[in-house]
């Protein structure tokens, strides 16, 4: 049995076509995609600092004394801060590396305009893939560190009922954090619709 052809392109991979971007969007990927990407690294920390305040304010005694005050079983402390900072270093080292170096064979990198020196001649592809790697495993590590204090602090401890949004919080952080990288990466290696290649 064979579909009619109108309905059936042997050179689409999906059986359901994918929809087309809006035209506005099609003609501005690149800046589209970089606002995009600030919008999730903000919502990300947004979440985190929330859990913080909220953390923040249930360590407060009520302005009168007479009132009962039971500190919370669990807070917002520094370990919780960790893996957040690690994906935004992450993230300021990858998109910190020229993509060019990358790809680039011949490269040479050296202090100075002297012939001699300790890093004269050397390739500076292997170092922008040292950087590339780095950045990627700090991502990587905020991620999973994120994750394992949610478990360890928040599922695995005896808690009451909504501390876990804590951890909760640090997980989106991160996982925003990890997206908005991806995302600036790939933005920013797509051509402007205004930017031409000329070489002579």
């Amino acid at each position: 049995m064979s579909l009619p052809r109108r309905s059936y392109d042997p050179r689409r991979v999906c059986l359901f076509p994918m929809p087309q971007l809006p035209a506005f969007i099609q003609t501005n990927k690149r800046s589209f995609g970089i606002y995009l990407s600030g919008a999730l690294f903000a919502l990300g920390w947004w979440f985190f600092l929330d859990a913080c305040i909220i953390s923040s304010l249930t360590l407060k005694p009520p302005r009168d004394p007479s009132l009962p005050f039971e500190p919370p079983a669990t807070h917002i402390s520094f370990a919780d801060w960790v893996p957040g900072l690690c994906a935004t270093i992450g993230m300021i080292v990858v998109n910190l590396i020229d993509k060019q170096h990358l790809t680039e064979a011949g490269g040479t990198f050296s202090f100075g305009g002297g012939s001699g020196g300790g890093f004269s001649g050397d390739s500076v592809q292997w170092r922008a893939r040292l950087f590339l790697f780095v950045g990627f495993a700090l991502l990587a590590g905020g991620l999973a560190g994120s994750i394992t204090v949610l478990t360890v602090k928040y599922l695995v401890a005896d808690l009451p009922q909504g501390f876990e949004y804590y951890g909760v919080a640090n997980v989106v952080q991160n996982s925003g954090i990890m997206l908005s990288t991806v995302l600036l990466w790939i933005s920013q290696n797509t051509e402007s619709d205004f930017e031409y290649n000329l070489t002579l």
